[in-house]
């Protein structure tokens, strides 16, 4: 399914329905930045909003939805667990602290941020009770390889929904998309605009043959590949033009040219040595 408008959704393996794109909010500074942030975002129609613990935000998310006057209902909310909180205990006292300051009674999706070994496990134990206490509509994992996810579901009961990793057009993570397709795990984009590196000559020439930006086309390639994306922005008008990616089509052959330009280079770290 290709997504038509900035709010259309796609049905997580359990049925809730997530938005393809969102606003996410990583290094955003708490208060009037992120507050800011969000109201340009949902004043041009994003329902998806992404944080995290760590990102030490979660206040100003959870305050600039209540002052947007949008039904909480209507707009899709994500955090994850820090790692220095993972473990079955600490994970659902860490899930009580999100909540308490996004002040929400539930989130839509929750996240495992990186797979910390010899923790994971316990700490997805802890997700599905949350998931089972109807406090999370979906969870899922972040920065999980194949090798991890398979360890995971080798114990748990519930699969994940989603798994947010590192996604671009030089980090295409093919095998890993692939996995994630045949368990039916939806596939999330993390610095999808490999972090403003956007002046590849190929990248530069289908945004004048579409007439769109770089950025544009790069998160017109995720969609049409099927993962869901949230850029980072906290200026409005960036906020407005990366959204404004449903009025052109990339033809197959663009397609396979700008996942032609994989390198596997990562702009963040590796799940394997982090």
């Amino acid at each position: 399914m290709i997504a038509r408008h900035v709010a259309d959704t796609v049905t997580l393996n359990n049925g809730i329905e997530m938005p393809w794109f969102g606003l996410g909010v990583y290094k955003a500074q708490a208060g009037a930045e992120v507050e800011q942030a969000i109201q340009y975002a949902l004043d041009a129609g994003y329902r998806h909003i992404d944080t995290a613990a760590l990102y030490a935000n979660e206040e100003s998310v959870g305050a600039a939805i209540k002052a947007s006057g949008i039904p909480r209902e209507s707009i899709f909310v994500t955090t994850k667990v820090w790692n220095t909180d993972q473990g079955y205990d600490s994970t659902l006292q860490a899930f009580e602290t999100s909540l308490r300051k996004l002040d929400m009674e539930y989130v839509d999706l929750y996240l495992v941020h990186w797979p910390i070994k010899g923790k994971y496990k316990d700490t997805w134990r802890a997700l599905e009770q949350i998931y089972k206490d109807g406090r999370a509509k979906a969870i899922g994992v972040s920065n999980f390889n194949i090798h991890h996810l398979n360890d995971l579901m080798m114990d748990s009961e519930i699969v994940p929904s989603v798994n947010q990793v590192e996604y671009h057009p030089f980090l295409t993570q093919e095998d890993l998309h692939e996995f994630c397709k045949q368990h039916n795990i939806q596939l999330e984009a993390w610095s999808p605009l490999m972090r403003g590196d956007l002046n590849h000559p190929t990248l530069v020439e289908l945004a004048n043959k579409y007439g769109k930006t770089v950025a544009q086309i790069v998160l017109r390639w995720d969609l049409q590949n099927e993962v869901i994306t949230i850029p980072k922005s906290v200026h409005q008008a960036r906020i407005i033009e990366n959204a404004q990616i449903f009025d052109f089509e990339l033809s197959s052959e663009d397609m396979r040219l700008i996942s032609s330009l994989n390198r596997n280079h990562r702009y963040g770290p590796d799940p394997d040595t982090f």
